[in-house]
């Protein structure tokens, strides 16, 4: 039960920080992208408001991890997009949609697929070689190509694959003692992979809206980690439940999705803030 209260909570943490770095990154004076866009940011108080927000609600999804399976973890995750929404109705005076009602309904029956479905169980152990080489090739090639990279839709994706390396090797690392994280080099590789999330993330904000942007990582986010975490990682399902798993991974999926596209067409925070 504990790891479910501790979903939640992140839930609502990754949605505040979502909106806060939004309208920081928008507000940020114009430069290049990438670390040097976080260096800026880092002198804005709304914007490590927000990031104290993501801190947060990564701290808590990590220690759910260690109870529950990722494509359980990383689909309640995604519904802080949801919850960002129904905050800047609530705050910033957004206007409520019919889409933004059904999405939710869609994204809530997905979770609730999800977690009849999940068993909760500890993830395999990865050797601490094979699970550098494995999860650093992607951290390494974000790298390399992110000043090739210009549209929002490629930026936020690719910080989802980021996030995706974040949440595996935090699987494995999650019940672990957390007085001894900083000795294993996965751990360091997973605080790498979040700073490049972060510089991605931050650079899509600036150029597209918070919820298509995050959208289109957290899809990205639960697909991978989804088809990964069952496949390599351990992680289990109910038995006879297997396409629960399928239908609610692709109702959270779809919902986010649509969502971020239907944001197109309505205000941005940054425009709400004017």
């Amino acid at each position: 039960m504990t790891g479910y209260l501790e979903l939640a909570a992140s839930a609502v943490l990754y949605a505040l920080g979502v909106v806060a770095q939004s309208i920081a990154s928008r507000r940020a004076v114009e430069g290049g992208g990438g670390l040097g866009l976080l260096a800026r940011l880092a002198r804005d108080r709304l914007y490590l408001l927000g990031f104290a927000g993501q801190v947060g609600g990564f701290a808590l999804a990590f220690l759910a991890r260690a109870q529950l399976p990722l494509y359980l973890v990383q689909a309640g995750s995604s519904c802080a997009v949801g919850l960002a929404t129904l905050f800047g109705i609530a705050v910033l005076g957004w206007r409520v949609r019919a889409i933004e009602v059904v999405v939710l309904v869609v994204m809530a029956a997905g979770l609730v697929l999800l977690v009849a479905a999940a068993t909760p169980s500890a993830a395999h152990d990865v050797p601490q070689g094979l699970g550098i080489v494995l999860f650093g090739l992607p951290v390494v090639a974000l790298v390399l190509v992110q000043r090739r990279v210009g549209g929002v839709v490629p930026l936020a994706a690719l910080a989802g694959l980021a996030f995706a390396v974040v949440a595996m090797t935090s699987r494995t690392l999650a019940d672990e003692p957390l007085l001894t994280l900083p000795l294993y080099p996965l751990a360091w590789l997973m605080i790498v992979a979040a700073l490049v999330g972060q510089s991605y993330l931050a650079l899509a904000l600036r150029r597209g809206s918070a919820t298509s942007t995050v959208a289109t990582m957290d899809a990205t986010t639960v697909v991978l980690t989804s088809i990964i975490g069952i496949a390599a990682l351990g992680d289990r399902i109910t038995p006879g439940r297997e396409w629960w798993v399928a239908l609610g991974v692709g109702l959270v999926v779809c919902g986010v999705l649509l969502l971020g596209y239907a944001d197109r067409f309505a205000k941005t925070p940054a425009e709400a803030a004017r």
